[in-house]
């Protein structure tokens, strides 16, 4: 296999692997407004509403406003990041309303047990959001005061998960893509992290790398353990979890540490691979027009021949973006995707 291209070439590699049904000139045109929009955005969806306010005690519902979710006072600073900062990519008054971009089989029961898992530990004083960058590095970029990690608290001194939503490195697809798998993980007993990082893929990797940088310099803090830890992702967090895991955090200016145990990887079309991937899991639906599952199978079957540990699940008549595949054929693919996790100690 030929090297894999260095950081500086990431961007171009990674969108010129996407294959979305829109054209690439439309997709890079959609990702500029995105960067231009990132800081304005959230703003701009709640300016001149008048937000309803749900109390300490009373549950969102389906119902529930999704400002009133991002304005919820014991959600600090933090709130807005629980949707895509940039409103292009997602639409909807209410939580039971949300659609997001290239992402289908949207569970609204998932997304109301996801901000009530929030607003129940904000209510009760836990910390749920964590800073992976300092004031004055937000000050230098502020892009990065739209980063971070949501934390999903398992067994004390469990293995630790970071979860990666994608949004073709335009936004960040969370409430779909990465939060119902780190709730899943959690109620398992794992320790799991969803990312918030900035849009385009170097800025992407980069954020990763301190993520993980982050879960190994505060693990007795966080009651984690660094052993194995896991990367997971959709579409382009799989290109996030598969490159970061491949190469580690150091090379994306990140800590010198211990690459990931396992890679889980969801719909993405990625084709490179090298000896340094770590064992990996790999699902995608046969109707996806975006990820080809024949690419992601190509791959596994060249990273099987060198000896890296893979399986590799296709499930018919599934498009992209499918999630935790809830009511779908895929449903309990996670559960496959733990236990691979598990083999790899």
């Amino acid at each position: 296999m030929p090297p894999i291209s260095r950081p500086r070439d990431l961007p171009m590699v990674l969108l010129g692997n996407i294959r979305m049904k829109i054209s690439f000139k439309i997709l890079s045109v959609a990702c500029a407004l995105a960067f231009s929009a990132c800081g304005k955005a959230a703003d701009n969806h709640m300016a001149g509403k008048e937000v309803p306010m749900t109390k300490t005690g009373e549950a969102f519902t389906q119902k529930s406003n999704i400002t009133e979710v991002m304005t919820y006072p014991a959600f600090g600073n933090y709130g807005h990041l629980l949707f895509p900062v940039n409103t292009s990519y997602w639409s909807g008054q209410t939580l039971e309303d949300l659609r997001l971009t290239w992402y289908s089989n949207i569970d609204p029961d998932k997304t109301v047990e996801i901000v009530n898992y929030f607003k129940e530990k904000a209510d009760d004083g836990e910390t749920v959001f964590y800073d992976i960058y300092t004031d004055s590095e937000k000050t230098q970029d502020p892009r990065k005061r739209n980063t971070g990690l949501f934390f999903f608290k398992g067994r004390p001194g469990s293995r630790f998960a970071i979860c990666n939503a994608g949004g073709g490195f335009a936004y960040v697809g969370a409430m779909h893509d990465s939060f119902p798998h780190a709730l899943e993980l959690s109620k398992l007993g794992y320790n799991a992290f969803a990312l918030i990082y900035r849009p385009g893929a170097q800025t992407a990797f980069e954020d990763l790398a301190r993520a993980i940088s982050f879960v190994f310099s505060h693990a007795d803090e966080l009651g984690v353990s660094t052993d194995c830890y896991s990367l997971w992702g959709g579409s382009a967090g799989a290109r996030m979890a598969a490159w970061v895991g491949g190469y580690g955090p150091a090379y994306f200016g990140g800590d010198d540490l211990p690459k990931a145990g396992t890679v889980v990887m969801q719909y993405t079309g990625l084709s490179d691979y090298s000896r340094n991937d770590p064992p990996t899991y790999v699902c995608v639906g046969d109707s996806d027009g975006i990820a080809d599952w024949r690419t992601m199978k190509s791959r596994s079957d060249g990273m099987v021949r060198i000896g890296i540990p893979t399986e590799f699940h296709v499930y018919p008549g599934l498009p992209h973006g499918f999630g935790l595949g809830t009511g779908t054929v895929a449903e309990g693919w996670i559960n496959d995707a733990i236990n691979f996790w598990n083999k790899q100690q």
